[in-house]
C-alpha cells in the first residue's frame, strides 16, 4: 500500500496568502464574491494549491436536474450552458461536463440566479466582477467551430436531461491550478479535473439540503450569444427593443404626444437621437445604453426641446448648443463617457458637463450709419464716390458664426479576431 502525503505549503508562499473569510452559518446566505486573485506567480500558485488537501468525509454526487420549461426556453438554456462549457473548458469533454455540473449546482443554490443563463452571465454587465470570466473579458468575440459547438451542446443537453458528473459533487466554484483566488482557502477542495480544482462551500451551505431551491424556466435572451445561437438571435433583437422602450418610458413622462423611442440618425448607423423628459436626468444613461445595445461603438444624443431634434447626423450649431445629454461608447478604447448640458441639468464633479461656446450673432446696427469723411475745401469729388472700408489682406467681408467646439461622440466600427478557445483560468 502506498500512502501519498500532501506536500506542505512553503512558508514564504503561505505568508503571501490572505486569511480566509468566516464560514457563513445556516441562517445567513453566503456571499458570492467577485474574482480576486492572491498575489502569487504561477509557480507559487501551483505549489500552494498542491499543499491544500482535499476535504475528508462524504462527497455525495448531485441529484439529477431536468429542465422543465418550453422548447424555446430549453434552447436558450442549452446554448447558455454549452457556451459556459466550451469557453471555460475548451473542446474537452470531461472538463465541459464538470463545468456544466457547477452551473447546475449554482442554479439550485439560493445564493445564485434562478435560471441557467442567469447563472452563466451573472455580473457580465461589468468589466470586472463577472462570475464566469468569458462573459466580460472579450472572449465571446471568438466562436467555436461547428463540430465543437455541436459537441458542447450535446454535453449541455445531457446535463439538462438529468446526467450527473459525479466527480465534482456539489461544487459551486473552480479555478485552474496556476492561480489562487481569495475565496479558495475558505472552501472545501473536493475534486480535480485536469488542471481545474473544484470547491464547495464549507459548512451547511455545501451540503445537499442547501441545493433544493425552486428554479425558474423563464430563461432570458442573451444578445451576446446571437452569433452562435439561433435561439438568442431574433428574440434578442426584440428584447433589446423592449428594453430600450422600458428604459425610456420614465424619461418621457409628461411629454406631449406619443412617446418616441431612440431613432438612428441618417448618415451614421451607430448614432441615435431621442427626445428626453426633464424630470429624470440621472436615467438618461439607462436610455443611452438601451439604445446602443451591444454595439462596440455608439453615440447617443438627447434633447428636451423636441423642436431641436435633428433628422440626421449633420446638425446645425443651434441643435448642438441645445443638446441636453450625450453618451459615447468605444469598447476598443475602453471609453464610456456621459455628458450633460449643465446649464439645463447642473452637475457636480469634473468631466460631466458639455463644453459650451456661444454662437455669435451679428447685431443689427442702431442709429444712422456713419457717412464718409467730410469734404475738404477746395477738393472736388465725382458724384457717388466715397471711401471704401478696408479689411486685412485675405479676409472677406462675410461674418460667419463660430461653430461650438465638438465634444460630441464619434462612431466607428470594431472588428474582433477569432482565435481558438482555451480553458478559462478561474471562477
Amino acid at each position: 500500500m502506498v500512502i501519498q502525503r500532501t506536500p506542505a505549503v512553503p512558508r514564504a508562499i503561505a505568508a503571501k496568502v490572505r486569511v480566509p473569510q468566516r464560514v457563513a452559518p445556516p441562517t445567513e446566505l453566503p456571499e458570492v464574491e467577485p474574482v480576486e486573485l492572491q498575489d502569487l506567480t504561477a509557480e507559487e500558485a501551483r505549489a500552494y494549491n498542491a499543499g491544500i488537501p482535499f476535504v475528508r468525509g462524504p462527497k455525495p454526487a448531485a441529484q439529477p436536474f431536468r429542465f422543465a420549461g418550453d422548447s424555446a426556453a430549453l434552447a436558450r438554456a442549452t446554448d447558455c450552458l454549452a457556451a459556459a462549457a466550451w469557453y471555460e473548458a475548451g473542446d474537452d469533454a470531461a472538463g465541459q461536463r464538470a463545468v456544466a455540473q457547477v452551473v447546475l449546482n449554482r442554479l439550485r443554490h439560493p445564493a445564485f440566479p434562478k435560471t441557467v443563463c442567469g447563472v452563466v452571465f451573472q455580473g457580465s454587465e461589468r468589466s470586472t466582477g463577472c462570475q464566469f470570466t468569458f462573459t466580460c473579458d472579450g472572449a465571446l468575440a471568438r466562436h467555436p467551430s461547428g463540430p465543437a459547438w455541436d459537441r458542447a451542446r450535446k454535453v449541455a443537453e445531457a446535463a439538462l436531461a438529468g446526467k450527473v458528473e459525479k466527480k465534482v459533487g456539489y461544487a459551486t466554484h473552480y479555478h485552474t491550478d496556476w492561480v489562487v483566488p481569495y475565496w479558495s482557502s475558505s472552501l472545501d477542495k473536493i475534486a480535480e479535473v485536469h488542471t481545474h480544482l473544484f470547491f464547495r462551500w464549507t459548512g451547511w451551505w455545501g451540503t445537499p439540503p442547501a441545493f433544493r431551491r425552486t428554479v425558474s424556466s423563464a430563461e432570458p435572451v442573451i444578445a451576446a450569444l446571437a452569433a452562435v445561437s439561433p435561439a438568442h438571435q431574433l428574440s434578442g433583437a426584440l428584447a433589446e427593443a423592449d428594453a430600450a422602450t422600458a428604459a425610456a418610458a420614465p424619461l418621457l413622462a409628461g411629454a406631449p404626444g406619443p412617446a418616441p423611442a431612440a431613432t438612428p440618425l441618417a448618415g451614421d448607423e451607430d448614432a441615435f437621437a431621442m427626445v428626453l423628459g426633464s424630470d429624470s436626468p440621472e436615467r438618461f444613461v439607462d436610455a443611452a445604453r438601451a439604445a446602443c445595445g451591444e454595439r462596440a461603438r455608439c453615440k447617443f444624443m438627447g434633447w428636451t426641446d423636441r423642436a431641436q431634434l435633428p433628422g440626421s447626423a449633420t446638425m446645425t450649431p443651434q441643435q448642438m448648443a441645445a443638446m441636453s445629454f450625450s453618451y459615447l461608447r468605444n469598447k476598443d478604447a475602453g471609453i464610456e463617457r456621459m455628458l450633460w448640458n449643465c446649464k439645463e441639468f447642473p452637475r457636480t464633479g469634473p468631466g460631466l458637463c458639455m463644453r459650451r461656446q456661444a454662437i455669435p450673432q451679428l447685431a443689427p446696427p442702431s442709429g444712422a450709419l456713419p457717412g464718409g469723411p467730410e469734404p475738404l475745401d477746395g477738393v472736388r469729388r465725382r458724384e457717388g464716390t466715397g471711401v471704401r472700408n478696408s479689411l486685412p489682406s485675405g479676409a472677406s467681408g462675410e461674418l460667419r458664426p463660430t461653430l461650438p467646439r465638438s465634444d460630441r461622440p464619434d462612431a466607428g466600427t470594431a472588428t474582433n479576431p477569432a482565435p481558438a478557445a482555451k480553458p478559462r483560468p478561474l471562477h
